[in-house]
């Protein structure tokens, strides 16, 4: 499999003259989805955890309930790209099929399979109550990626999404070109490990857009931080799924736009789910 990340020669200008040297930039490459042998959607995106990326993509996406619905999983590397082959158990692989999709995606299409306003709108999942933060436990959450940022470290290029619990720090880290695609990648690790999306936080490096949200509840997480603005709309679709919204989280704060109550004061942080 191609490297995550290339080093390429480059001039840089700086104090009025150049000077030659290399940079290290994150590979994209064209990601297939199959199902069955049927086309769905074509995602650029950081050709790694591809296993993740083709679970979480099939989870947030709507294309199966569960893992377990995945029969088998076959990663084709060719010239042009990637193809993630799946096979669906029955009754699931009817119902793709019989949706067909096709289209090309650019780098994170958040919105992949979608033909009609009612699909791009669909109401979304209804969270659990589950876990209570502190204001510290938010700011730990935040302040503990940048060291995990493996590939963001090298290009500062790359979009993470990591799941937090109280007690063991981030259990999951994904990085992508596309920060749909790290939350994808992120969905698709938590589910393969077996992990609540209520027993923590999901942590985002990008800003928050109504497919952000969408996804984040299906993975069922009550709290959502991240460090760039949500939109007006990700911000209904956080109040309807009953998610705690904070965003603009910097060194000194955050701000919280949806549904406060379980960002409480130290005390007060229940720490069960």
């Amino acid at each position: 499999m191609r490297p995550p990340l290339q080093r390429v020669p480059r001039s840089a200008w700086r104090a009025g003259g150049f000077a030659p040297g290399e940079r290290a930039i994150p590979e994209e490459t064209a990601i297939a989805f199959t199902y069955n042998g049927v086309s769905y959607a074509v995602m650029m995106a950081t050709p790694r955890d591809l296993e993740d990326f083709a679970v979480g993509f099939s989870l947030t996406e709507g294309v199966i309930a569960a893992p377990a619905e995945i029969e088998s999983l076959e990663i084709i590397e060719e010239e042009i790209g990637v193809e993630l082959r799946m096979r669906l158990v029955e009754p699931r692989a009817q119902e793709v099929t019989a949706r067909r999709r096709h289209l090309a995606g650019p780098t994170g299409c958040g919105l992949c399979g979608i033909e009609t306003l009612t699909e791009a709108m669909r109401p979304p999942s209804v969270v659990s109550e589950g876990t209570r933060f502190s204001f510290e436990d938010v700011m730990r959450a935040t302040r503990s990626l940048a060291p995990l940022q493996e590939i963001n470290r090298e290009t500062r290029a790359v979009h993470a999404a990591a799941f937090w619990q109280p007690g063991r720090g981030v259990v999951a880290l994904r990085e992508d070109v596309g920060r749909h695609n790290a939350l994808d990648k992120l969905a698709g690790a938590l589910a393969e490990i077996s992990v609540p999306g209520a027993s923590g936080m999901v942590i985002l490096t990008s800003r928050v857009s109504v497919e952000m949200v969408q996804k984040a509840a299906v993975i069922g997480a009550g709290v959502v931080v991240a460090v760039s603005a949500p939109t007006a709309l990700a911000v209904r679709t956080a109040e309807q799924a009953g998610i705690t919204l904070a965003a603009i989280a910097r060194d000194d704060g955050f701000e919280i736009f949806a549904h406060p109550h379980r960002i409480v004061g130290t005390q007060q942080a229940a720490h069960v789910a």
